[in-house]
């Protein structure tokens, strides 16, 4: 409710939840966050793996789970400081506690920055491919799906190579994660 209230201006072309396909929801969940449905804000499991992997660092997958984003995007400036790093755990604690996963999936999916000034998967659908989000295919799902990662360097206007390389590993998790079998692979 409240919450909510608080996008209203930039919340022009939202796309309901029920609306956006599945390939496209599991493509963000097998690149962002694959444990989203499981966790209540933060991925306690995600940051141990995290940070074994990267002996402490702290930046790397599984370490801030979508609502942490939504939490960063939305709510907070963006200094990288460790009690910001608190704050947006809290606050992905309390927006967890307010909204349902799919409301919180439907912030994400229609608010992150996607590059070439696009805001939200349906925008980066019609900017990318020209057409609506409910027209993606698995492979077009899998490239827009590599993008919140970092939007202005690797999408597939301003630098193809690595927008494929990005998809292909996306595509990858995919396929681990059973969201994709070997044939569409």
């Amino acid at each position: 409710g409240a919450l909510l209230g608080e996008f209203g201006e930039e919340r022009r072309n939202l796309t309901p939840i029920a609306e956006i396909s599945k390939v496209m929801k599991d493509a963000v969940l097998a690149i962002e966050d694959t444990r989203f449905f499981e966790h209540g804000g933060v991925d306690y499991k995600g940051m141990l793996r995290a940070m074994l992997a990267n002996l402490g660092r702290i930046k790397s997958q599984g370490a801030s789970t979508i609502t942490m984003q939504v939490a960063r995007n939305f709510f907070l400036s963006s200094e990288k400081t460790v009690s910001r790093k608190l704050y947006e755990a809290l606050l992905a604690f309390k927006i967890e506690n307010n909204l349902s996963k799919d409301e919180i999936l439907e912030i994400y999916i229609n608010q992150i920055y996607l590059g070439q000034r696009s805001y939200g998967f349906a925008a980066a659908a019609q900017i990318y491919y020209g057409k609506p989000l409910k027209g993606i295919g698995l492979a077009e799902a899998a490239m827009l799906a590599g993008l919140p990662k970092a939007p202005s360097s690797v999408n597939p206007v301003a630098n193809p190579k690595r927008a494929k390389l990005r998809q292909l590993y996306v595509l990858r998790r995919m396929h681990e994660l059973g969201f994709i079998n070997d044939a569409q692979f």
